[in-house]
């Protein structure tokens, strides 16, 4: 039997689809997914079996103009996923179409190595009438040589089974790079952090979720088959600790009882979680909140 495998890196602009196109493929919750931008922070790879290929998703923060030491570090580790994978694939929102950030994109593409395969997924197809999907699909066609191109949902699963075979076929034969079993490689104390940084994402509205990190301090491990796990919440402003407080308590309490559920759902077994929330004005600027999530400090320079 011929096995292949191989690092597919999804890449385009903040809220593309990139997060639901990697839980899509991969047929379970691995990526941090809400409507507000430049959510997904760290590289998070996905593992996906299709027939007797291995497919690692690298589902890379959005690429947008940075303004910021942690946006900087953001699109630098996009980049450098791109970069390292052996496949790349670059989605676009149907409706937006060819904005400027995405011609960015394009010109970023143009620098990378040759040989590099490359395909165009033009996601959210149900948003636009059929005349205007079509010459979307030309324009970005005559701007880069796309090795093939793709029109899918990734939100309700439309075009991504086309997708994921091309993509099976297309990497390089080899042995399989993880246990058949293991659906990411990250480790769970940091899928839990972001579970419950997706809970204050949804929860919490303005900048404030960009001002916010969490961090999983312990993971005890009970007798009875649960697990108790700590996590602190980093805010840069007094003010914001109580806004994620909120009166009473009752956000941090609804966030709590949010990601815990899901955190339960996950590990199949009971979770006991504690949430605290503590001010650290420069965390923005400390380089082991970045290791914490996957990106390299000295990016952000």
């Amino acid at each position: 039997m011929t096995t292949r495998a191989g690092f597919v890196a999804l890449i385009g602009e903040p809220n593309a689809g990139k997060s639901t196109l990697t839980n899509r493929m991969v047929g379970a919750k691995v990526s941090i997914v809400t409507h507000k931008v430049q959510t997904t922070r760290a590289r998070i790879r996905g593992v996906a079996i299709e027939g007797d290929s291995q497919l690692v998703f690298v589902d890379t923060p959005g690429l947008f103009q940075p303004r910021r030491r942690l946006d900087r570090a953001m699109v630098a580790a996009a980049w450098g996923g791109a970069a390292d994978a052996d496949i790349i694939v670059l989605l676009i929102e149907a409706h937006r179409g060819v904005t400027e950030g995405v011609e960015r994109i394009l010109e970023g593409l143009e620098e990378l190595p040759q040989g590099r395969r490359i395909a165009l997924a033009i996601n959210k197809i149900d948003r636009v009438e059929a005349p205007d999907l079509l010459a979307l699909t030309q324009d970005l066609n005559d701007r880069f040589e796309f090795a093939q191109t793709f029109m899918i949902s990734a939100e309700k699963g439309h075009g991504v089974d086309d997708l994921r075979g091309w993509l099976a076929a297309e990497l390089p034969e080899g042995p399989w790079l993880y246990p058949e079993d293991q659906i990411a490689d990250l480790p769970l104390r940091m899928i839990a952090a972001e579970m419950t940084r997706e809970k204050l994402t949804l929860r919490l509205h303005q900048e404030l979720p960009y001002q916010l990190t969490v961090e999983t301090e312990n993971w005890e491990e009970r007798k009875d088959g649960s697990a108790r796990i700590d996590q602190m919440i980093y805010v840069s402003r007094d003010g914001h600790k109580g806004i994620v407080l909120g009166k009473k308590g009752e956000t941090i309490k609804a966030v709590s009882q949010a990601a815990r559920a899901e955190l339960e759902e996950f590990l199949g077994r009971r979770i006991h979680l504690f949430l605290q929330v503590k001010v650290r004005s420069n965390w923005l600027e400390e380089a082991e909140r970045y290791s914490e999530m996957g990106l390299d400090f000295r990016d952000g320079n």
